[in-house]
């Protein structure tokens, strides 16, 4: 043990991650040079300011968009109720896989690098680099995607011909560059609102179509009558079983991405107060919000609306507005007015809200990457808040590509690059469940325990083996109807859906080569750098919360809150 009461255990390191000397002096037990991956000097460190609520909002935040307000319309419309209900009910069985893999990993070491740096620390520094490169490239090209998109929805009710799209993106985009700029706890705070806003409008949603199903709105008590005419399961592509086949495979891809971004809390661990506790209560909860806000959610919209509606065809048409949404096809045909623009109003603040955490995660995946050594320690320098503040503006500087997307002539080609980045969110599951199999493995060849764990996937490896065989699957059959019809008008499709697969693996092998870096074998990997350090920071917090407690009992309203409220709040 160091003379500061500090004691460092260790094992062999992974091949890259080899702990650099630590000093400390005799006032300070701060260690004063870096450990890869996990930051602790006043220059470099994050500031834990994200409480359990932020965290646990945070992560139904990331699961709930407008992928589920406005993207359930063309599954519904393309291969009906049946085939949305089975496929998001198992696309998000999957994504429970994920997040359960990445608990347990987080659980054990909180890094500052995130699920890049499990990458690399317990499967291939090469995994790290291309998952670290590839997952930012994919938010800088989101962010001014969803700053467009909200200046999109503002056109229902003010048109481009009347106020230029620019306007409102330069208003949007100040303001989530203010947010971000004011440190993590001002982050935490404002997300932990508006996902709770989120929340709010997908449960009001939630009993509005239960009320339409039963009658309530117009006296027509629909039931599962759509279910049998015109049916459960729509035809795509094909006729007959296949073509009801083709049709629900169809919806596993438009499943997955809505679940898209739901792995932003692993991006979180190195700023959560506790994260041991928090980050698998979290993912604990994700199952069941996404059982309650998508699973019943689209089995009630399947009761509301026909697949075959021609207002469902409009609405696929309209592409972001509320007008683009099923729920609201379903109010009209019920006869309810105002709410479709209350409604509109709502995905305002989903888009704003999704633009605000996408240019969070840009700014500390670039932030993890130099922690994690591939790229320029500049990327990890803090100021006072603990913001990562030359990350955040590189980040910030490519929102300005939304200013591009306003333009006609260039929108298609940047529609590309948003078609690119996002086959890089399905590769972010796979390497993630990559990285939980090393781990499981080489906990298992030095006799680390489950009872030694914070937190273990439930299912453990073979949960992971089953999710990463059904996220290969979709990633190699996503694109499949650029096969069937007009080749020359499907190939950009075909081109851009499939590109980033190989991208992703120029940079694992490119990194590999350049830097002659191995894989980790399981009795090499490295458990414990940098653990002392975690355990430290876990006592000292429960200490400081158990003397706050013992001043401040806890109330029964907070009581309450806790056991019946918090796992949907």
């Amino acid at each position: 043990m160091d003379r500061e009461g500090v004691s460092h255990r260790s094992t062999t390191s992974s091949p890259s991650g080899d702990k650099e000397k630590m000093t400390y002096t005799d006032t300070d037990i701060e260690p004063q040079v870096h450990i890869r991956g996990i930051e602790t000097s006043a220059e470099t460190a994050l500031h834990r300011g994200l409480k359990a609520r932020h965290i646990t909002m945070i992560a139904i935040g990331g699961a709930i968009g407008t992928g589920l307000i406005i993207g359930t319309g063309k599954a519904l419309a393309q291969a009906g109720p049946g085939s949305i209900f089975v496929s998001y009910s198992i696309v998000g069985f999957v994504v429970y896989l994920v997040m359960a893999a990445l608990g347990e990993m987080a659980a054990w070491l909180p890094m500052s690098a995130g699920f890049t740096g499990y990458a690399s620390r317990f499967c291939d520094p090469s995994l790290g680099f291309a998952l670290g490169w590839t997952y930012w490239f994919k938010y800088i090209i989101v962010t001014p995607n969803q700053l467009t998109a909200a200046a999109l929805v503002i056109s229902f009710w003010l048109p481009r011909d009347r106020v230029n799209p620019g306007v409102w993106i330069t208003i949007f985009l100040v303001a989530i560059l203010c947010i971000n700029y004011f440190g993590i706890r001002f982050f935490g705070e404002f997300e932990f609102w508006l996902s709770s806003f989120k929340v709010v409008v997908i449960v009001g949603v939630i009993l509005l179509t239960l009320i339409i199903a039963a009658g309530g709105a117009d006296g027509d008590p629909r039931g599962f009558r759509y279910w049998r005419d015109p049916g459960a399961f729509a035809p795509y592509i094909g006729t007959g079983s296949w073509g009801q086949f083709l049709g629900f495979w169809s919806t596993m891809v438009n499943a997955t991405f809505a679940y898209l971004g739901t792995e932003l809390v692993g991006v979180t661990v190195g700023e959560a107060q506790n994260p041991r506790k928090t980050i698998p209560r979290a993912i604990r909860l994700t199952f069941y919000r996404i059982v309650f806000f998508y699973c019943i959610s689209i089995l009630l919209i399947g009761m509301c609306v026909r697949y075959d509606s021609k207002d469902l065809g409009f609405a696929n048409d309209a592409v972001t507005s509320a007008n683009a949404s099923p729920f609201v096809v379903a109010i009209t045909q019920a006869g309810i007015p105002v709410l479709p623009h209350i409604l509109n109003a709502c995905i305002l603040l989903f888009v704003f809200s999704a633009a605000n955490s996408d240019l969070y995660i840009a700014s500390r995946t670039l932030y993890g990457l130099s922690s994690d050594g591939a790229a320029p320690s500049i990327f990890r320098k803090t100021n006072a808040n603990g913001v990562p503040l030359y990350s955040l503006g590189t980040s910030a500087a490519f929102a300005l590509l939304a200013y591009l997307n306003v333009s006609d002539d260039s929108k298609a080609v940047f529609g590309y690059f948003v078609n690119l980045t996002t086959i890089f969110g399905l590769m972010t599951w796979i390497s993630i469940l990559v990285t939980h199999i090393y781990f499981v493995r080489a906990r298992r060849a030095q006799n680390l325990p489950n009872s030694a764990m914070p937190y273990t996937a439930p299912l453990g490896i073979y949960g992971s083996y089953g999710a990463l065989f059904m996220c290969c699957l979709i990633a190699l059959t996503k694109n499949y109807d650029v096969f069937v019809g007009d080749w020359n008008k499907k190939y950009p499709t075909f081109i851009t859906g499939y590109l980033g697969i190989p991208i992703y693996l120029i940079l694992i092998f490119g990194h590999k080569i350049w830097t002659k870096s191995k894989g980790v074998r399981p009795h090499e990997c490295d458990f414990y750098t940098g653990k002392d350090i975690i355990d430290r920071e876990e006592e000292e917090f429960l200490a400081a919360q158990a003397a706050e407690k013992a001043n401040k009992p806890e109330k029964r309203g907070a009581r309450f809150y806790r056991r019946f409220v918090s796992w949907l709040f």
